[in-house]
């Protein structure tokens, strides 16, 4: 299930800093669309002051002393399906927004559960999307990505095989994801997620070890193995497969290696 939003007013924040100034002269301009594997609310919520992934992004294109200075915009947004987004908030949020130089696309997860027909309606979905962002902002170049490691090999193949579909139908690069994220995980099954766990589900002699910004809405969420120590053979608590820090340092660092070649190649023209 999609999470729970814990604080409204981070997102509105994020949003509001997003959308208030106007784009810098030279900068190169990125938008991430997704789910809530995009924006990452747990870890904003537990770690606000930590690197997310548009900030790994940026940082990571920063470190390229040749490359000019990029603004990335983050719009992911938890539970969101390609068609919720063009139905609420696409009009406000993209079309009449500064011109981007790249749109990343990671869809899939949601959909895969909540379509009818998946295999006819993701993939029209995406195409209109993608029909929306080439009218709207030309210039821009369009990127789709495979989604992570989540629902289990048999779901995740089918959602990445539309997208590998669209992507060679529409003439667009594709950003696999999939493959560097699972090669990580080979380091261990469980450490490029965060874990959760109702509050009342832990027994209440260990509660003074959970650091008190890791307690949201009656649940504990840690980013890291801290208290598997304690807590691992709890029901469920390496449940969650939503990214951690750690995983976004693994989702940006890919996105960062298709830029890097793609707007030096830019600059050259």
């Amino acid at each position: 299930m999609p999470i729970r939003l814990f604080s409204l007013l981070t997102l509105v924040l994020l949003a509001a800093t997003t959308h208030s100034q106007d784009p810098k002269p030279g900068r190169i301009r990125v938008l991430l669309l997704g789910d809530s594997t995009v924006i990452g609310t747990v870890p904003r919520d537990v770690a606000p002051k930590a690197d997310h992934l548009e900030d790994v992004v940026r940082k990571l294109l920063a470190a390229e002393k040749d490359l000019p200075a990029a603004e990335v915009i983050n719009l992911g947004v938890n539970g969101d399906m390609i068609h919720k987004f063009l139905e609420a908030r696409y009009d406000k949020q993209v079309a009449k927004q500064p011109a981007f130089d790249f749109v990343f696309i990671r869809y899939g997860l949601n959909d895969v559960r909540h379509l009818t027909d998946f295999k006819a309606d993701f993939p029209s979905n995406l195409k209109k999307l993608i029909q929306r962002l080439r009218a709207d902002h030309p210039k821009a170049e369009i990127v789709l990505e495979t989604v992570i490691p989540y629902l289990g090999e048999e779901k995740d193949s089918t959602i990445n095989e539309q997208v590998k579909a669209v992507a060679a139908a529409e003439k667009l690069p594709m950003l696999d994801q999939y493959g560097p994220y699972s090669a990580e995980l080979k380091h261990g099954p469980n450490m490029l997620s965060y874990r959760r766990k109702a509050l009342k589900e832990i027994p209440e002699q260990y509660h003074t070890l959970i650091p008190a910004e890791s307690i949201k809405a009656g649940n504990v969420y840690i980013l890291d193995n801290l208290l598997d120590v304690h807590f691992g053979k709890l029901p469920g608590w390496y449940t969650d497969r939503h990214p951690n820090l750690a995983g976004y340092q693994v989702i940006g660092t890919q996105i960062a290696k298709y830029l890097i070649p793609r707007i030096r190649e830019q600059m050259k023209k």
